[in-house]
Formats: C-alpha cells, sequence, structure tokens
C-alpha cells in the first residue's frame, strides 16, 4: 500500500495508537466518538489533520493518529477463517519471487488476507486471481478487498483449484488449503517454466505428500520451512526477549517448475 502524506478525509480508516497492546483501526464519521477504557477520542478532531497528530482523550491520555499500515489491517481483518500471519505471508512472497507484475493465483482465498498482502506486492502492473469453494467466504473477502482499496488488484473466483485453473503463464500459484498436493498437476499446467509452486499447511503430514506429488511432477529446488518470530523488550539494563513469541503458525513448502 502507498502511504499518502495528506490531511485525513471523512470516510477514511485511522490508527488510533495509544501503546503496543492498545491500538485501533477506526472509521472517521463527522460527530462520531471513540471510546476506550482511557477514555473518548473525538473524531471529528481528526478529519483535515495531518498524520501523526497527537490528541487527548477526556481522561489525558495521549493517542497518536497515524494512517493504518497493511500489516495493521490484515491482523484485524475480518475473518471466517483463521489467516496467514504476516511473517509467513512476507516468507511466501520472497521465495516464490512475488514483485511488481506478477500473475498469482491463490487457491483459498478464505478472508482475502494473504490475497491482499501478495496484491500488494504485485501492484501497480500484476494481479492476483483468487479462489475460494465458500461462497460465503468469499463475500467477506470481497468486503476486506474493497476496504483496503485494492479490487483492481484481485479477481475472486468460486472454483475448486483441485478441479483444474483456468489461468496460464502464471509466475506463481500460492495455496493455503487442506490438499495442496492435489492441486500441483494443475499447477504444473498453469505456471511459466520456472514459475513457483508455495503452500502454508499447518502439519508435517500435509507438508510430506506435497512434497512427494512436487517431486513427481518434476519440480525441482524445492523446500520446507517455518518461519518463528521472538520481539525483545528493550529498555537500558533490562532487555531480554518477551516471555510470549509468535513461534510455530505452519510450514512452507515452495518449488519451481522445471
Amino acid at each position: 500500500m502507498v502511504v499518502e502524506d495528506r490531511e485525513f478525509r471523512e470516510g477514511e480508516y485511522v490508527l488510533l495508537y495509544m501503546d503496543e497492546r492498545r491500538r485501533w483501526i477506526v472509521k472517521l464519521e463527522k460527530g462520531k466518538k471513540f471510546h476506550t477504557h482511557k477514555g473518548i477520542v473525538d473524531l471529528d478532531r481528526v478529519i483535515g489533520k495531518l498524520p501523526g497528530i497527537t490528541l487527548k482523550t477526556t481522561l489525558g491520555t495521549t493517542v497518536y493518529v497515524l494512517r493504518p499500515s497493511l500489516t495493521d489491517f490484515l491482523l484485524k481483518i475480518s475473518r471466517k477463517t483463521q489467516i496467514i500471519y504476516p511473517k509467513d505471508m512476507a516468507v511466501i512472497a520472497a521465495l516464490a519471487d512475488i514483485t511488481p507484475g506478477s500473475l498469482v493465483v491463490e487457491g483459498g482465498t478464505g478472508s482475502g488476507a494473504l490475497a491482499c498482502f501478495l496484491a500488494s506486492r504485485v501492484m501497480p502492473t500484476g494481479k492476483v486471481v483468487s479462489y475460494e469453494v465458500r461462497e460465503d467466504v468469499q463475500k467477506v473477502a470481497e468486503k476486506n478487498v474493497k476496504r483496503l482499496g485494492l479490487e483492481k488488484f484481485i479477481e475472486l473466483k468460486l472454483g475448486d483449484l483441485t478441479e483444474g485453473i483456468e489461468e496460464r503463464n502464471v509466475d506463481a500459484v500460492v495455496l493455503d488449503m487442506p490438499v495442496p498436493w492435489r492441486v500441483i498437476p494443475h499447477a504444473k499446467a498453469a505456471l511459466k517454466h520456472g514459475g513457483f509452486f508455495a503452500s502454508f499447511s499447518p502439519t508435517i503430514n500435509q507438508v510430506e505428500k506435497t512434497v512427494e506429488k512436487l517431486q513427481e511432477e518434476g519440480f525441482v529446488d524445492t523446500r520446507a520451512l517455518e518461519v518463528m518470530v521472538r520481539e525483545y523488550k528493550v529498555k537500558k539494563g533490562e532487555t531480554r526477549p518477551h516471555t510470549r513469541m509468535t513461534g510455530h503458525t505452519g510450514f512452507i513448502v515452495v518449488a519451481r517448475r522445471a
């Protein structure tokens, strides 16, 4: 997403940041007030101001008003299914070489979080085509895509990738679904030579079946990995790892069509 350096306007979303645990994305509407346990924020005072302003709640607590990043949105996105964490999205995009202009087919739209992240990588000239089997889930994703303003770069399709992929000459096929190995023959037909296959799976059994099928179909440069992030509490004389961390969330498999 491009962060614009302009005044906040009515109807757009802003990030109200109090501290690392208390942060909210709210829509600016005239006459609206946002209630927190640390006081009330008058949103009328935000409209027409530049990002970075600070406000005081009715109880005197400081709130910073910023433009939400894509990650801010993704972590608070409306969902009917579990989303992939940004740490995993970023590694998938990097290892699958998803860059501006790429054509990406995604399987398992879910909330649309991964599709939105991938769209932010392929824009302004690329496209993400995302398949989902459940219409009710797709409707949630459609709202999220529009909320982020990415509908020009994402095409949502109702369909089952285990039965085929319509697109051809694709740069990458990215899957977040229970049986990725059943899509691999169709991914091979859709991908350009040298194109990337990537899947995210919660269990190692899924990884084994996926890698076995990739090898059977002649894919090369196959790797399987997981991503763990440990943040630190940084304070003079007290710096140490946080007691909680985002550990295992799932396994990533990446390979290339020969």
